[in-house]
């Protein structure tokens, strides 16, 4: 969409993101066999949370497609490991405040003063979440990566769209 996120047939660059210990992960244990790599917007996000939640309920699905799930986004390490305990997450939820793993995959979204000041009146302070001021976010995408390579992308610039497990699972399986 609009030129976000890699193309099919892309090769992931190298980038190196945290864990909730914020001990370093690079790309290239991302870059397995088959891995799904969530982009979400924070933990402050609901329909992130809905997301992440209903992957989680599915992790046997895709386990027994041989498929890892991993989700990314701009929350401190701290803030990430909150995410993951509240849903009981049985995948890595890797913290990129710094936007290397985001800048890779092409899904950085900036926010303007508006976009600040309205996640703002709904309780949302999103510097707090990242610890850091550069107002950006994921552009909320779905990458399926098969040996570092782009197999399948779902990106939208809507929050609100994003592809239901279902779909998840049907493009795993092609």
């Amino acid at each position: 969409e609009d030129g976000l996120g890699l193309a099919v047939g892309s090769v992931i660059p190298p980038f190196e993101v945290q864990d909730f210990r914020g001990a370093p992960v690079s790309s290239t244990a991302i870059n397995g066999a088959n891995t799904l790599v969530v982009f979400y917007r924070g933990g402050w996000c609901p329909f992130c949370n809905f997301q992440i939640r209903e992957l989680s309920q599915s992790h046997d699905k895709f386990k027994a497609l041989g498929v890892s799930l991993v989700a990314i986004s701009v929350d401190r390490p701290d803030a990430a490991a909150v995410t993951g305990n509240a849903y009981d997450v049985p995948f890595p939820v890797l913290s990129d405040p710094d936007l290397k793993a985001h800048e890779a995959f092409n899904v950085v979204l900036q926010l303007d003063a508006a976009g600040v000041a309205r996640l703002a009146k709904y309780g949302h302070d999103i510097e707090k979440w990242s610890g850091k001021d550069h107002h950006k976010m994921a552009v909320p995408a779905v990458f399926l990566v098969r040996d570092g390579k782009v197999a399948w992308a779902h990106v939208a610039r809507d929050y609100k769209t994003r592809p239901s497990t279902e779909q998840l699972l049907t493009a795993v399986k092609q």
